[in-house]
């Protein structure tokens, strides 16, 4: 659809217009053709043309840095908006981000942001001295920068407990110096990239890097770049990458708030190996080092290993003689990629759309968690349409560009990786093993009992919360109240001696789950709140939500609580849990259409007995 015959749909109020105006926007990489949407998106408001949907609370997302911010933050709000999280835009002034951050009565702190976009100017990354001083001196002042940052930063989170987005500097890309330049850190290519490099490595985890750097490379060092603007408007770079620039911005922002994708659904034939593995025969599929289609396949199934390694599972869904399809990974001395790697292997002649709905239920996961890659669009419209929630790619028939599009899809970004990613596989495969014991004892409590459940419960440490904000932002069935949080606000909620907060980890004779249960509550005149209680559907029925409420009841009582108060909000995901509190004896004491709350009296509780051992593990003090 062209730009006109969306200003059309605005001229007569038609409800497409929205729509029209999202697709355009995702669609376009051009910088004046994104401004004049903005226009467009302006004038509906202005019109009182709303977007259908949800109205969504407007996030307050503040701009201070080195340049002009005007047009980026016009940028910022519209695409924002298109992704379906508004935010109300507040800018500082040129080049003025020390004193605003470092005034606590400036309009910055007034305007109580949760989200800060901090762009250093350039000119103060830059090393001063002589090309020719020592090393040592030179390390020693990238250093220095980099540690003035950081306190800017960390003053702007201590005064607002916003998450900060800050960009760090584009390398040059002129031949000043010639070969030299790489021969010092005094030149401004190496020591920008010294600073970038630190910069990075010493983010505290509320700090997110925009990285202007790879996005500079990426387009162009010299495509980045655009002198005019700068001497005739202070814009940091060309309008090119001021584009990218704002939709990485919003990448991170959405990031925040959205987990990455869970589950890689793999089509097989002239997706992951050339040709038809049951007319081809093992010996005919092109997988390997022996072509350069065979190469390319080959590279393509390594990257989708790395994967697993952080932590996505993967999935086979092909229509396919399954012997045949198995043989291959079994078989096959070039195939990357082992059964062993699956956590779900559906290859027969049922529709991909129906195999994907088993699949998601045989994990206990949301459509909304796979993607799904094939290389025939037939199979891919027909996901698409009796499938929506899943994420689709498909591929080209060009195996070389398989690899581009997996890396380029940013479906699979993480805000970090833990150490239980790399297992999550295993834990998934662990599940079926525990499913055929559960066929095979029909007594729920032996069944229980035979499986040697321990749990670790223990408070909130600084080492788990980067885990402890996967789980929090990526639950959406067993969560009573569905609240995310980063995590910043984690490592607040550490400081704040009115909250209890613990996470339980369990493991079993087949082996650990993790950590797979998250408790937040709030002490307010004598009444524990639950605020946040939510758990890994993997664990569902092993009693592990009875030993979070005992441990509920226990810590209330440690404060001279007499009762807890329990918060259910429904969601389009959370039914399961609606009704959990009166199972567990809590009473009914509001209901409206956007929450129910419970309470429970401590005088009448005991504990719930269970077939899980617990310990505690020692609490971090605050």
């Amino acid at each position: 659809m062209h730009n006109r015959d969306i200003k059309t749909l605005l001229l007569s109020g038609s409800p497409d217009f929205w729509g029209q105006l999202a697709a355009r926007t995702r669609a376009s990489s051009d910088f004046d053709e994104l401004f004049m949407l903005s226009v467009l998106r302006k004038k509906a408001h202005l019109r009182h043309h709303i977007a259908p949907g949800v109205v969504h609370e407007k996030t307050r997302l503040a701009l201070v840095g080195g340049y002009s911010l005007y047009p980026l933050h016009d940028l910022l709000e519209h695409l924002c908006e298109m992704e379906g999280f508004p935010c109300e835009v507040w800018r500082g002034e040129f080049d003025n981000y020390i004193s605003e951050i470092m005034d606590d009565a400036s309009d910055l702190y007034r305007f109580q942001p949760q989200i800060i976009l901090l762009m250093p100017a350039e000119h103060r990354c830059k090393y001063s001295g002589a090309l020719t001083d020592a090393r040592e001196t030179q390390q020693a002042e990238a250093g220095r920068v980099v540690q003035s940052l950081l306190k800017l930063i960390c003053k702007l989170h201590e005064k607002t407990h916003a998450e900060v987005i800050v960009t760090n500097f584009i390398l040059p890309a002129r031949h000043d110096l010639g070969a030299y330049r790489s021969r010092t850190l005094g030149s401004d290519w190496t020591f920008r990239k010294w600073v970038n490099l630190e910069l990075g490595l010493n983010a505290p985890p509320y700090l997110h890097i925009c990285d202007m750097e790879f996005l500079a490379h990426r387009r162009g060092g010299i495509e980045a770049r655009d002198e005019r603007s700068w001497y005739e408007s202070k814009q940091p770079c060309s309008s090119a990458l001021l584009t990218d620039t704002a939709r990485e911005i919003v990448n991170l922002i959405r990031s925040m708030r959205q987990a990455p994708k869970k589950v890689l659904v793999l089509d097989l034939d002239n997706t992951i190996w050339g040709g038809v593995i049951a007319d081809d025969g093992l010996e005919g599929i092109e997988i390997g080092d022996t072509s350069p289609r065979g190469e390319a396949f080959k590279a393509f199934q390594k990257a989708i290993l790395s994967l697993k390694q952080r932590g996505i599972l993967l999935a086979v869904c092909s229509k396919n003689d399954h012997e045949k399809a198995a043989e291959a990974f079994e078989k096959h001395p070039e195939m990357v990629l082992k059964m062993e790697d699956f956590v779900s292997f559906k290859a027969n002649w049922e529709p991909k759309s129906d195999n994907l709905r088993q699949m998601a239920h045989e994990l206990n996961l949301g459509l909304d968690s796979f993607v799904f890659v094939d290389d025939n669009p037939a199979e891919v419209e027909i996901v698409r349409q009796f499938a929506p929630g899943v994420a689709t790619i498909l591929l080209g028939p060009d195996p070389s560009g398989h690899l581009t599009q997996l890396q380029d899809c940013r479906l699979f970004e993480p805000q970090n990786i833990t150490a239980e990613d790399a297992g999550r596989t295993d834990q998934y495969r662990s599940d079926t093993q525990r499913q055929a014991l559960c066929s095979a004892i029909t007594d729920m409590d032996s069944y229980l009992e035979s499986l040697a459940m321990e749990a670790v419960i223990s408070e909130f440490t600084s080492m788990d919360v980067p885990r402890l904000a996967q789980l929090i932002n990526k639950s959406n069935q067993f969560n009573l109240t569905t609240r995310r949080r980063t995590e910043a606000d984690l490592l607040a909620l550490l400081r704040n001696p009115d909250y209890v907060c613990f996470s339980i980890r369990l493991n079993d004779r087949f082996g650990e789950h993790g950590l797979i249960s998250v408790v937040i509550a709030q002490e307010e005149n004598g009444t524990l709140k639950i605020d946040t209680w939510l758990m890994s559907c993997r664990v569902l029925k092993r009693q592990v939500e009875d030993e979070a409420l005992n441990e509920l009841a226990r810590l209330a009582r440690t404060r001279n609580c007499c009762r807890v108060e329990g918060i259910y909000v429904p969601t389009a995901k959370n039914a399961m849990v609606r009704d959990l509190y009166p199972k567990f004896g809590f009473l009914l004491s509001l209901e409206n259409e956007t929450v129910r709350k419970f309470n429970l009296n401590l005088d009448d509780f005991q504990p719930r007995p269970t077939k899980i051992a617990i310990k505690r593990r020692a609490y971090e003090p605050n």
